[in-house]
């Protein structure tokens, strides 16, 4: 634990962005598995949008590399074409 008043300010900052990030990582996550585990590719295709929504919300807020948040949505593309 902090001992000076800006470090405990700090523990308390970092506590609250952490359920923020969380939430989105688990969001995007969910929205993943459901293109992954779609049982055809017209399901896939119909949930391909909102994973793209969560990729590209979690880049947005720094929980992912911008690089990282193309690289998903490429093999996540490439996966549902096949």
């Amino acid at each position: 634990m902090a001992t000076s008043k800006s470090g405990n300010k700090s523990v308390r900052q970092s506590a609250a962005k952490r359920v923020f990030n969380v939430r989105r990582l688990r969001e995007m996550r969910r929205a993943i598995k459901g293109v992954e585990t779609a049982k055809d590719a017209k399901e896939a295709e119909g949930l391909l949008p909102h994973a793209y929504k969560a990729i590209d919300k979690a880049a947005k807020r720094g929980v992912l590399k911008k690089n990282t948040a193309a690289r998903k949505k490429s093999k996540l593309a490439k996966n549902v074409v096949r």
